[in-house]
C-alpha cells in the first residue's frame, strides 16, 4: 500500500484525502492547526456556486481596483504598499485576461462536476453540513451590471449550467423577504448552499474511521523529494515547542496547504505563485422569532456589493464579501466588517444585527483564477490547491482528478523510486 502526505487539513486537503482512501491508498494530513478546516475553510461565504464561476480577470475588474484603492470600505481593495509578489502578481493577473472567457467557462464546468461529488461524500458517510438546496439568486439595481450578467450567462451556458433571467417580481416570489428597487436578476436552481466547516470536520472524521493519521499541530517546517522518487516531511509539534522537529518519508506527497502552498512548492522546485487575497464574513445569530422569519433561506448574490448570503440552519444567517490584497494579514478591521452588518439591515430590515460574530481569511488565488491541479517537477510531488475563492465549489472536483491522476502513476507507471510499503519513521537529525 502506497504512501501519501496530504499537506493542508482544509476542505481541499481532507477532500483529497479521503478521495486517495478510495484509491486504497496509506494516507496521513498534517494541519497546524488543532483541527481541520480552521483557516479558509472555517467561515467563508458558504455558497456552492457554478453561477458564481466568473473569473475576475477583465478590464472592468481591473479599473475598479484603482478606483477603490483608497476607500477603506471598497468591496475590492488593494493595498497601495508595494511588494515584489503583489506586482508580480498583477502583473501574471492581468495578463491572464488573454483567457477569461475559456478559463470562464472551463470553472464552470468544474463547479458543475464538484457538486455531485461533495454530496456523494456527504450521503455516503451519512452527515449533514446545514445544506439548502432552493438555488442562488443573483440581483441588480444597476442596468449596466445586469447587461453585463447577461454576457456572462453565455459563458455560463457553454459550461453546461442553466442559470435562468428573472424580472424584478419573479425576484420577489423566489424571496419574498429581500428588499430592493432591483432591475433584474438570475436564478440558478441547481446551486445551492451549505457550511464548509462543518462538512470539512465531518469528512475528516470519516478519514479517520477509514484508516487515515490525521496529525494536527504540526508545523510542516521542510519539504523535500527526490528526483527518483519518495518524499519526506520535516514538522514541529506545535504542543510542544521543545522538542525536535520530525522527519516522516511517504511514496508521494500533495501540497493542500492554501496560501502556505507557495513557499513549500518553492522547497520542492517548483513555482506556484499563489496571493493571499482576505474575504471577511460575518455570521449573524438569528436569536429571536422576528430575525428568524426576516432571513433569506434562498441563497443571494448582490453583485454591485459583492455580497453572498447563505441561511445554516434556522438560527444563523452566514455574509461574506469583499476581497483585500493586504498580504499575509488576517485582522479582522471594522471598516471591512461595517458594510456587511450595514447591507444586512438593509437589505432584510427584519433581522435583528446584536448579535453577529465577524471572521476573516486569506483565499489562496493564483493569477489566472484557476486551481492548480496535478503533477510537480519531481515525480513524487502533486498538488491541489491555489482555488480562491471557490475552495468550496471546486474541491469536490479536484479531490477526484487529483487522486485518480496519483493512482494511475502508482497503477500505470509505478513513481521512481516507490517503495509501495507503509513510511518509515525517524527523528530529524
Amino acid at each position: 500500500m502506497a504512501s501519501i502526505a496530504v499537506i493542508g487539513a482544509g476542505i481541499t486537503g481532507i477532500t483529497t484525502a479521503y478521495k486517495l482512501l478510495k484509491h486504497g491508498f496509506d494516507v496521513t494530513v498534517f494541519d497546524r492547526n488543532a483541527y481541520a478546516a480552521m483557516e479558509t475553510s472555517f467561515a467563508n461565504g458558504g455558497q456552492l456556486s457554478a453561477s458564481n464561476a466568473e473569473v475576475w480577470n477583465q478590464p472592468a475588474t481591473f479599473l475598479k481596483g484603482v478606483k477603490w484603492m483608497l476607500r477603506k470600505d471598497a468591496p475590492l481593495l488593494v493595498h497601495p504598499a508595494p511588494s515584489w509578489h503583489k506586482l508580480s502578481w498583477m502583473a501574471e493577473f492581468v495578463l491572464a485576461a488573454r483567457d477569461y472567457e475559456t478559463n470562464t467557462i472551463a470553472t464552470t464546468r468544474l463547479a458543475i462536476e464538484a457538486r455531485r461529488h461533495l454530496l456523494e461524500m456527504a450521503e455516503t458517510e451519512g452527515f449533514a453540513f446545514d445544506a439548502e438546496r432552493r438555488g442562488i439568486l443573483h440581483v441588480y439595481e444597476s442596468r449596466k451590471e445586469f447587461t453585463h450578467a447577461a454576457g456572462v450567462n453565455r459563458l455560463l451556458e457553454e459550461g453546461g449550467l442553466v442559470r435562468r433571467a428573472v424580472t424584478p417580481q419573479e425576484i420577489a416570489a423566489i424571496e419574498p423577504r429581500i428588499n430592493g428597487r432591483f432591475v433584474g436578476g438570475f436564478f440558478t436552481e441547481s446551486d445551492f448552499t451549505g457550511d464548509i466547516h462543518k462538512f470539512t470536520r465531518r469528512l475528516a472524521e470519516a478519514c479517520v474511521r477509514h484508516g487515515a493519521t490525521l496529525r494536527f499541530d504540526a508545523d510542516v517546517r521542510v519539504l523535500a523529494a527526490a528526483e527518483t522518487g519518495g518524499a519526506s516531511v520535516t514538522y514541529a509539534d506545535r504542543r510542544d515547542p521543545a522538542a525536535e522537529p520530525r522527519t516522516e518519508r511517504f511514496d508521494a506527497v500533495v501540497v493542500c496547504a492554501g496560501t502556505a502552498s507557495r513557499k513549500l512548492a518553492r522547497q520542492l522546485g517548483d513555482r506556484v505563485n499563489i496571493y493571499p487575497v482576505k474575504g471577511y464574513s460575518l455570521t449573524v445569530n438569528l436569536d429571536d422569532a422576528e430575525s428568524r422569519a426576516a432571513a433569506p433561506y434562498v441563497s443571494i448574490l448582490d453583485d454591485h456589493a459583492k455580497i453572498v448570503t447563505s441561511r445554516l440552519g434556522a438560527d444563523r444567517l452566514r455574509l461574506a464579501g469583499t476581497a483585500e490584497f493586504a498580504g499575509e494579514n488576517r485582522d479582522i478591521k471594522a471598516a471591512r466588517i461595517r458594510p456587511l452588518v450595514d447591507w444586512c439591515r438593509m437589505r432584510f430590515p427584519g433581522v435583528s444585527t446584536d448579535s453577529v460574530v465577524p471572521w476573516a481569511g486569506l483565499r489562496p488565488m493564483m493569477p489566472n483564477m484557476m486551481p492548480r491541479v496535478g503533477r510537480g517537477r519531481r515525480p513524487a510531488v502533486f498538488y491541489n490547491t491555489g482555488h480562491g475563492h471557490l475552495g468550496w465549489t471546486l474541491a469536490g472536483a479536484t479531490a477526484e482528478m487529483i487522486a485518480a491522476e496519483i493512482a494511475g502513476s502508482f497503477r500505470n507507471e509505478p513513481l521512481a523510486g516507490s517503495s509501495g510499503s507503509r513510511r518509515q519513521e525517524a527523528l530529524a537529525a
